[in-house]
Protein backbone atom coordinates (compact mmCIF):
# COMPACT_ATOMS: atom_id res chain seq x y z
CA UNK A 1 0.00 0.00 0.00
CA UNK A 2 3.22 2.44 0.45
CA UNK A 3 4.52 1.75 -2.64
CA UNK A 4 3.42 1.68 -5.90
CA UNK A 5 0.55 3.90 -7.60
CA UNK A 6 -2.94 2.64 -7.49
CA UNK A 7 -3.25 0.27 -11.14
CA UNK A 8 -0.11 -1.48 -9.38
CA UNK A 9 -2.10 -1.93 -6.75
CA UNK A 10 -5.16 -3.08 -8.34
CA UNK A 11 -3.18 -5.74 -10.32
CA UNK A 12 -1.55 -6.94 -7.35
CA UNK A 13 -4.69 -7.52 -5.11
CA UNK A 14 -6.09 -9.49 -8.23
CA UNK A 15 -4.12 -12.56 -7.49
CA UNK A 16 -6.72 -12.77 -4.49
CA UNK A 17 -9.50 -14.23 -3.44
CA UNK A 18 -11.57 -11.55 -2.23
CA UNK A 19 -12.27 -12.42 1.47
CA UNK A 20 -8.73 -13.37 2.17
CA UNK A 21 -7.56 -9.14 1.30
CA UNK A 22 -10.28 -8.08 3.80
CA UNK A 23 -8.57 -8.41 7.14
CA UNK A 24 -5.06 -6.43 5.78
CA UNK A 25 -7.14 -3.77 3.96
CA UNK A 26 -8.96 -3.43 7.54
CA UNK A 27 -6.13 -2.71 9.26
CA UNK A 28 -4.97 -0.56 6.49
CA UNK A 29 -7.42 2.08 7.08
CA UNK A 30 -5.98 2.78 10.70
CA UNK A 31 -2.38 3.07 9.24
CA UNK A 32 -0.91 6.25 10.35
CA UNK A 33 -0.26 7.23 6.82
CA UNK A 34 -2.73 8.81 4.80
CA UNK A 35 -1.67 8.06 1.66
CA UNK A 36 -1.86 4.22 2.84
CA UNK A 37 -5.18 4.50 4.26
CA UNK A 38 -6.90 6.18 0.75
CA UNK A 39 -5.07 3.47 -1.44
CA UNK A 40 -6.87 0.87 1.13
CA UNK A 41 -9.93 2.67 0.49
CA UNK A 42 -9.59 2.23 -2.99
CA UNK A 43 -9.26 -1.09 -2.71
CA UNK A 44 -12.27 -1.65 -0.81
CA UNK A 45 -13.65 -0.05 -3.70
CA UNK A 46 -12.34 -3.06 -6.29
CA UNK A 47 -13.21 -5.74 -3.60
CA UNK A 48 -16.47 -5.75 -2.27
CA UNK A 49 -18.35 -4.71 -5.74
CA UNK A 50 -17.03 -7.79 -7.28
CA UNK A 51 -17.95 -9.82 -3.75
CA UNK A 52 -21.57 -8.53 -4.06
CA UNK A 53 -21.47 -9.48 -8.15
CA UNK A 54 -21.01 -12.74 -6.64
CA UNK A 55 -22.52 -13.75 -3.08
CA UNK A 56 -24.21 -10.54 -2.40
CA UNK A 57 -24.97 -11.30 1.19
CA UNK A 58 -20.82 -11.84 2.37
CA UNK A 59 -20.78 -8.29 0.27
CA UNK A 60 -23.44 -7.08 2.62
CA UNK A 61 -21.58 -8.32 5.93
CA UNK A 62 -18.81 -6.08 4.88
CA UNK A 63 -20.59 -3.26 4.87
CA UNK A 64 -22.50 -4.32 8.37
CA UNK A 65 -18.73 -4.21 9.90
CA UNK A 66 -18.48 -0.28 8.63
CA UNK A 67 -21.76 0.67 9.61
CA UNK A 68 -20.88 -0.86 13.69
CA UNK A 69 -17.84 0.51 13.64
CA UNK A 70 -19.67 3.76 13.63
CA UNK A 71 -21.96 2.93 16.52
CA UNK A 72 -21.11 4.06 20.03
CA UNK A 73 -22.11 0.42 21.16
CA UNK A 74 -19.49 -0.96 18.99
CA UNK A 75 -16.12 0.58 21.28
CA UNK A 76 -14.49 1.28 18.26
CA UNK A 77 -13.93 5.03 16.16
CA UNK A 78 -14.82 3.54 12.86
CA UNK A 79 -11.72 5.69 11.07
CA UNK A 80 -11.79 5.10 7.51
CA UNK A 81 -15.46 3.65 7.42
CA UNK A 82 -17.25 6.55 5.63
CA UNK A 83 -14.81 6.69 2.78
CA UNK A 84 -14.60 2.98 2.15
CA UNK A 85 -18.30 2.86 2.36
CA UNK A 86 -18.66 5.68 -0.33
CA UNK A 87 -15.81 4.25 -2.91
CA UNK A 88 -17.96 0.62 -2.55
CA UNK A 89 -21.00 2.38 -3.21
CA UNK A 90 -19.63 4.26 -6.29
CA UNK A 91 -18.77 0.91 -7.98
CA UNK A 92 -21.95 -1.19 -6.28
CA UNK A 93 -25.18 -0.21 -7.95
CA UNK A 94 -26.56 -2.56 -5.88
CA UNK A 95 -24.92 -1.83 -2.60
CA UNK A 96 -25.45 2.08 -3.25
CA UNK A 97 -29.36 1.41 -3.32
CA UNK A 98 -29.42 -0.58 -0.58
CA UNK A 99 -26.94 1.58 2.15
CA UNK A 100 -26.67 4.98 0.75
CA UNK A 101 -29.41 6.23 3.65
CA UNK A 102 -26.96 5.23 6.13
CA UNK A 103 -24.49 7.25 4.63
CA UNK A 104 -26.58 9.95 4.48
CA UNK A 105 -27.50 9.86 8.15
CA UNK A 106 -24.07 10.24 9.56
CA UNK A 107 -24.75 14.23 8.32
CA UNK A 108 -28.17 14.44 9.59
CA UNK A 109 -29.43 14.34 13.71
CA UNK A 110 -31.75 12.61 15.36
CA UNK A 111 -35.24 14.30 15.63
CA UNK A 112 -39.01 14.15 16.69
CA UNK A 113 -40.60 14.32 13.76
CA UNK A 114 -41.14 10.96 11.74
CA UNK A 115 -37.91 9.70 9.55
CA UNK A 116 -36.01 11.98 11.42
CA UNK A 117 -33.32 8.87 12.17
CA UNK A 118 -30.01 10.45 11.99
CA UNK A 119 -26.32 9.40 13.17
CA UNK A 120 -24.93 12.68 13.38
CA UNK A 121 -20.71 11.79 13.61
CA UNK A 122 -19.57 14.76 16.30
CA UNK A 123 -16.18 14.21 15.53
CA UNK A 124 -14.45 16.22 12.94
CA UNK A 125 -11.86 13.69 11.84
CA UNK A 126 -15.16 11.54 10.84
CA UNK A 127 -16.80 14.71 9.72
CA UNK A 128 -13.85 14.65 7.22
CA UNK A 129 -14.18 11.41 6.04
CA UNK A 130 -17.82 10.89 5.56
CA UNK A 131 -17.66 14.45 3.14
CA UNK A 132 -14.90 12.96 0.93
CA UNK A 133 -17.39 10.03 1.05
CA UNK A 134 -20.30 12.52 0.26
CA UNK A 135 -17.97 14.26 -2.57
CA UNK A 136 -16.55 10.72 -4.08
CA UNK A 137 -20.51 10.14 -4.89
CA UNK A 138 -21.56 13.36 -6.24
CA UNK A 139 -18.59 13.32 -8.63
CA UNK A 140 -19.48 9.56 -9.63
CA UNK A 141 -23.17 9.85 -9.44
CA UNK A 142 -24.59 13.48 -9.46
CA UNK A 143 -27.81 12.91 -10.50
CA UNK A 144 -28.79 10.49 -7.60
CA UNK A 145 -27.18 12.24 -4.83
CA UNK A 146 -29.08 15.45 -5.72
CA UNK A 147 -31.68 13.26 -5.45
CA UNK A 148 -30.69 12.33 -2.01
CA UNK A 149 -31.41 16.50 -1.52
CA UNK A 150 -28.50 16.80 0.64
CA UNK A 151 -27.38 20.30 -0.36
CA UNK A 152 -29.36 21.89 3.46
CA UNK A 153 -26.86 18.91 4.77
CA UNK A 154 -24.06 20.32 3.08
CA UNK A 155 -24.20 24.12 3.75
CA UNK A 156 -24.61 23.17 7.81
CA UNK A 157 -21.13 22.48 7.54
CA UNK A 158 -20.10 25.60 6.33
CA UNK A 159 -20.26 27.02 10.03
CA UNK A 160 -17.71 24.55 11.01
CA UNK A 161 -14.72 25.39 13.22
CA UNK A 162 -12.71 23.13 11.50
CA UNK A 163 -11.87 24.36 7.77
CA UNK A 164 -10.97 21.02 6.46
CA UNK A 165 -14.34 19.89 7.28
CA UNK A 166 -15.99 23.07 5.79
CA UNK A 167 -13.68 23.04 2.78
CA UNK A 168 -15.05 19.59 1.72
CA UNK A 169 -18.56 20.42 2.03
CA UNK A 170 -17.64 23.44 0.00
CA UNK A 171 -16.21 21.28 -2.69
CA UNK A 172 -19.73 19.25 -2.33
CA UNK A 173 -21.92 21.85 -2.75
CA UNK A 174 -20.06 22.96 -5.88
CA UNK A 175 -20.41 19.64 -7.72
CA UNK A 176 -24.01 19.41 -6.86
CA UNK A 177 -24.42 22.96 -8.41
CA UNK A 178 -25.96 24.33 -5.18
CA UNK A 179 -26.70 27.77 -6.60
CA UNK A 180 -28.58 28.96 -3.70
CA UNK A 181 -25.58 28.68 -1.46
CA UNK A 182 -23.35 31.10 -3.42
CA UNK A 183 -23.52 33.72 -1.24
CA UNK A 184 -22.79 31.37 1.49
CA UNK A 185 -19.64 30.11 -0.59
CA UNK A 186 -18.29 33.18 -1.43
CA UNK A 187 -16.73 34.17 1.98
CA UNK A 188 -14.74 31.32 2.12
CA UNK A 189 -12.92 32.47 -1.26
CA UNK A 190 -10.22 34.28 0.82
CA UNK A 191 -9.43 31.42 3.06
CA UNK A 192 -5.72 30.36 2.95
CA UNK A 193 -6.24 27.36 5.34
CA UNK A 194 -4.66 24.02 3.37
CA UNK A 195 -6.07 20.55 3.33
CA UNK A 196 -4.70 17.41 1.80
CA UNK A 197 -6.95 15.74 -0.69
CA UNK A 198 -7.46 12.38 -2.59
CA UNK A 199 -8.22 13.17 -5.88
CA UNK A 200 -7.71 11.20 -9.18
CA UNK A 201 -5.36 8.25 -6.90
CA UNK A 202 -3.00 11.34 -5.35
CA UNK A 203 -2.62 13.41 -2.46
CA UNK A 204 -2.90 16.97 -3.37
CA UNK A 205 -2.34 19.81 -1.10
CA UNK A 206 -5.38 22.72 -1.80
CA UNK A 207 -6.57 25.64 -0.14
CA UNK A 208 -10.36 26.00 1.33
CA UNK A 209 -10.24 29.23 -0.77
CA UNK A 210 -8.79 27.02 -3.97
CA UNK A 211 -12.19 24.70 -3.84
CA UNK A 212 -14.55 27.84 -2.74
CA UNK A 213 -13.89 29.03 -6.08
CA UNK A 214 -13.68 26.15 -7.97
CA UNK A 215 -17.06 25.49 -6.66
CA UNK A 216 -18.11 28.86 -7.03
CA UNK A 217 -17.14 28.03 -11.19
CA UNK A 218 -18.99 24.51 -10.96
CA UNK A 219 -22.16 26.45 -9.58
CA UNK A 220 -22.22 29.12 -12.65
CA UNK A 221 -21.40 25.87 -15.24
CA UNK A 222 -24.41 24.79 -14.09
CA UNK A 223 -26.56 27.07 -13.57
CA UNK A 224 -25.14 28.20 -17.40
CA UNK A 225 -26.62 24.52 -18.78
CA UNK A 226 -30.16 24.59 -16.86
CA UNK A 227 -30.72 28.04 -18.46
CA UNK A 228 -29.67 26.80 -21.88
CA UNK A 229 -32.54 23.69 -21.82
CA UNK A 230 -34.73 25.78 -20.65
CA UNK A 231 -37.61 26.95 -23.54
CA UNK A 232 -38.63 30.48 -23.88
CA UNK A 233 -42.42 30.92 -22.96
CA UNK A 234 -44.52 31.12 -26.28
Amino acid sequence: MRQGNLEEIFRTISEYQEHRLLNPLFIALCNNEERVRYHAVCCFGRVVPAMASKDPEAARVVMRRFLWSLNDESGGIGWGAPEAMAEIMCHSDRLRSEYVHMLISYMRKDGDKPFEDGNYLELPMLQRGLLWGIGRLCQLHRDEMIGHRITADLAAYLDSLDAHVAGLAIRCLGMLGASAESVKIAPFCSNKSQLSLFVDGTMKIVTVGQLAENALRQIGESTSEDLSTCRPMP
